[in-house]
């Protein structure tokens, strides 16, 4: 008989948020919803009190700096109550979209949150306007929020007017927010049935039936990858209408706001350069022919003659444990944590016993993983743990982000608004820290199958992301002109795919829906590059701590404390990096190229 070897959905921890608000009706929460609403009119208030919008050039007095001062203040104490709320909300929507109420209160929340984004867009105006430096000069809190606001005045040149952002905050709701949530709340109760080899039937969550993507049986991975493609069309043509309401948003707003491309929104957003962007790009492309041999040295160990079958891409090697249970996977973080440092190995226990983690995959809850700052120097944790060496490292990386954020707690809200390619740092670390702990430990089969995991991980980021990139690109170039249904939409994604996998993938088992699985494409754009950013850098990373390991943590967490202050070039100098270099970016690839070569000598020698 087939068996899904995942443990119960009540076996695996649950996050608790209980300690902020007792529940949805309780008057502290009643009270908190209130308050989002009067610090928005507040915050109004003030910005109205000391006209702080764009104005003509002149010399700034004290009462521009106590301006700047008080409007600092209050938008920081707004965040810091508004992240909480939301956090507490979210971590209810994300893993029960069946819960209305939940959903209404999200609604409600957002439309509170809108409140604020005009009012920043007249502080970049504002800032821009009367210069960052001279505001400094007489403003504490300008002074101490450089370059956040130096980041906020050069937006200023891509904002429309007042009246347009403020119009375009409160549609946002019930545009490309309510787009985006549709897309959530129907693939999360998406459901699958899976047709196992021994005959039976078995009905699961959609993120479960992902989850098989690692099953130690081949035929139950062919089994849930049919069941998914049989799954998606049923909703496809919503999603194709969610995307094209969010992309099509998107491409107004951006045109309006004078980018020259979506991507360029998308570098200034990261605070990335085109320059170091191209460098990044010009050096995946020339790695491809090494992943995708990779890809087919796997498909070899996997018994098939030529390129890998999409429902093999993840799957462990046929001698690879069958599965970790949930303690045994903690346990290989905790050791590999611990091998860095104490306090990083404390934050595994801290997050089990303190209930950040919400770990099984269930009906209503959505697939991935993330995580999320809560209260203070506490995180949320979400995973859908599959018991497989994978999954274990997913927890390393999404606990890396835990770690990051415990570095991220002693800054204000502005301060610690970091963009997606530099808050990939400390998860990509954290996650090779598992990687190198057990490839210095496993030899022979143990040891290609841990290359085995790790590769998995190297190629989505590198050639799937690839993929994602080129479609989205060739979707925003589409959306210009007009709306693009689900069948063209699949159309593209198979190009996007042969594209990026080449002869690594066997292209006829390629996925046409993934701009339906991700929920990224709905909620920002061009969300998939920064991944890769994160991962090379990571690896950059990781090489200069083995290098000189007490150097480098001597001023590792205070980095990770100014990935929201700085840009991706500052952080590249302070480890001594010159991003814009191609160089760097191939070293990088170089320790993935390195495993490849590694893992196809290993496979010649054990197998």
């Amino acid at each position: 008989m087939t068996t899904i070897d995942h443990p119960a959905t009540d076996e695996l921890p649950r996050w608790s948020v209980a300690d902020l608000y007792e529940s949805f009706d309780s008057r502290s929460f009643q009270d908190a919803m209130d308050r989002a609403s009067a610090d928005a009119t507040r915050l109004e208030a003030l910005f109205d009190e000391h006209d702080i919008r764009a104005t003509a050039p002149r010399p700034v007095t004290t009462a521009d700096g106590a301006a700047a001062d008080a409007a600092i203040v209050a938008i920081n104490a707004s965040r810091e109550h508004m992240d909480r709320l939301e956090a507490y909300i979210y971590a209810t929507t994300s893993t029960d979209s069946f819960n209305e109420r939940a959903e209404g209160l999200l609604g409600e929340f957002t439309m509170a949150a809108m409140r604020e984004k005009p009012l920043i867009a007249r502080l970049a105006a504002w800032m821009a306007s009367l210069g960052v430096d001279e505001l400094s000069a007489v403003s504490h809190e300008v002074a101490e929020h450089r370059g956040t606001l130096d980041k906020l005045a050069a937006r200023a040149e891509h904002q429309m007017s007042e009246v347009e952002e403020g119009l375009y905050a409160e549609l946002v709701a019930s545009g490309s927010g309510a787009w985006s949530q549709l897309h959530s709340v129907v693939t999360s109760q998406l459901t699958a049935e899976v047709a196992m080899p021994d005959g039976t039937r078995s009905t699961l969550p959609m993120a479960g039936v992902r989850g098989l993507a690692t099953h130690a049986d081949p035929a139950v991975r062919k089994a849930a990858y049919d069941a998914e493609l049989a799954a998606w069309p049923t909703v496809a043509a919503t999603c194709a209408a969610a995307m094209n309401g969010v992309k099509g948003e998107a491409t107004v707003v951006n045109r309006r706001r004078g980018w020259n491309s979506p991507l360029d929104a998308s570098l200034f957003g990261n605070s990335v350069s085109r320059a170091t962007f191209e460098a990044m790009h010009d050096a995946v492309t020339e790695s491809l022919p090494d992943f995708r041999q990779w890809m087919r040295t796997k498909a070899r160990l996997h018994g098939h003659d030529g390129a890998l079958p999409w429902w093999d891409l993840f799957a462990p090697l046929p001698f690879a444990p069958a599965s970790i249970s949930w303690d045994e996977g903690l346990s290989v973080v905790r050791t590999a944590f611990n091998s860095y440092s104490a306090p990083l190995g404390g934050l595994v226990d801290r997050a089990v016993d303190e209930r950040w983690i919400d770990a099984g995959p269930r009906p209503g809850k959505g697939g991935g993983a993330f995580c999320m700052p809560f209260i203070d120097d506490r995180s949320l944790v979400f995973l859908n743990w599959s018991g497989s060496v994978d999954a274990a490292q997913t927890t390393a990386h999404e606990l890396g982000h835990a770690y990051h954020n415990t570095q991220l707690a002693h800054r204000t809200p502005l301060q610690r608004a970091v963009p997606m390619a530099l808050a990939e740092t400390a998860s990509i670390f954290c996650e090779t820290l598992v990687v190198e702990e057990g490839l210095q430990r496993l030899e022979g089969r143990d040891r290609l199958a841990l290359l085995d995991t790790d590769l998995q991980g190297s190629t989505q980021v590198v050639v799937d992301i690839r993929s994602r990139f080129l479609f989205e690109t060739e979707l925003f170039a589409k959306r210009q002109r007009r709306t693009v249904g689900a069948t063209e939409l699949n159309e593209m994604m198979l190009q996007a795919q042969a594209d990026s996998y080449g002869d690594g993938l066997d292209q006829s088992t390629a996925h046409p829906y993934m701009w339906a699985v991700k929920p990224h494409y709905y909620g920002s754009h061009f969300y998939n590059w920064p991944y890769t950013y994160g991962l090379l850098f990571g690896l950059g990373l990781f090489a200069q701590y083995q290098a000189d390991p007490d150097r480098f943590r001597a001023h590792y967490d205070d980095a990770l404390s100014r990935a929201g202050m700085n840009t991706a070039e500052e952080l590249g100098a302070v480890f001594g990096f010159d991003v814009t270099d191609g160089a760097f970016w191939l070293a990088s690839l170089d320790v993935a190229r390195e495993r490849i070569r590694a893992y196809e000598q290993l496979a010649a020698e054990v197998v």
